[in-house]
């Protein structure tokens, strides 16, 4: 129980610190889950470790002493800090449990690429359930999650992380409207907007040679999978992202409109982080949505 001179008893300032909170030895030792003599030789070691006293004895209440506040105010929180990070990255491997969790900020990639070849995935690693959630909002540490899929955010953790593609834009409208017509048109058909995205429009239009004045704008929506439908019934265009009407373009239900092919410069990228419970399964995946991109991307080429 006694402490060397050079080594912080972590042990007795994790009793203090109960002993702070519950206001009582006895009940600190009911939270810890040991004796009350045990919670008093904590304390004892803790006081003659720092020289001072730290609790004051009134009954069966026990107070805390000046310097006892101020010691009490200074650790209490990094204490849980430490005991709540370790919890979060306590690597449990729990009985059954095959499921990861994938967090993006892109939600039309997730909706047109990433949902529907989840079961390609699953099927690879022997029928692995992933979860898929979305949100714009920038992650922190104790989300749940273990891979996030984003152009735009961070990860502030420490993490893996697989470039997965260079977005490339492009305008595209249905075939009855743009077939055989050139990027002329673009100045007489509406072209949507897209609230979420306010970046593409302006960053394609520079590309082109072109500027606000020389379009005509069409609706406004959120989100591109909210567009979608929209250019593909309706006669206007849209600057989307070339991935994400891949499949469409394919498919004959879009046609991308000659010469309007740019760069964006924004970048995807999946991240596996290490809290992960199942980080070799987190990094699979990451790497299976790098062969994904890569694919759509060769078969837009072709």
């Amino acid at each position: 129980m006694a402490a060397q001179d050079d080594e912080v008893p972590l042990n007795a300032i994790r009793a203090f610190v109960t002993v702070a909170r519950e206001g009582s030895v006895t009940r600190a030792a009911s939270t810890l889950g040991t004796t009350q003599s045990s919670v008093s030789r904590y304390l004892s070691v803790l006081r003659d470790y720092l020289g001072a006293d730290l609790i004051q004895r009134r009954g069966r209440r026990s107070d805390l002493t000046e310097f006892g506040r101020l010691f009490a105010n200074a650790v209490s929180e990094p204490l849980e800090t430490v005991g709540f990070t370790a919890k979060r990255m306590r690597r449990r491997a729990a009985a059954g449990s095959n499921r990861i969790v994938v967090r993006t900020s892109l939600s039309t990639f997730a909706f047109s690429i990433l949902i529907p070849n989840l079961q390609a995935f699953s099927s690879e690693m022997g029928g692995v359930i992933v979860d898929v959630v979305s949100s714009l909002s920038p992650p922190t540490s104790s989300d749940d999650f273990d891979i996030l899929i984003t152009r735009d955010l961070s990860v502030i953790e420490p993490a893996d992380s697989w470039e997965v593609y260079n977005e490339e834009l492009v305008c595209v409208g249905p075939p009855n409207l743009v077939a055989g017509r050139e990027l002329s048109i673009v100045r007489s058909t509406p072209i949507l907007n897209i609230t979420s995205r306010p970046d593409i429009l302006p960053t394609w239009l520079r590309a082109m040679n072109l500027s606000s004045n020389d379009i005509k704008a069409g609706a406004r929506y959120d989100h591109n999978y909210l567009a979608l439908p929209a250019v593909m019934t309706g006669k206007c265009l849209l600057v989307a992202p070339e991935i994400i009407v891949s499949d469409l373009v394919r498919g004959g239900t879009l046609q991308i409109i000659p010469g309007s092919r740019a760069r964006s410069g924004m970048q995807y990228r999946a991240y596996a982080v290490d809290r992960s419970e199942h980080p070799e399964i987190a990094r699979s995946f990451c790497r299976w949505v790098a062969r994904l991109c890569k694919k759509s991307s060769l078969a837009q080429a072709a």
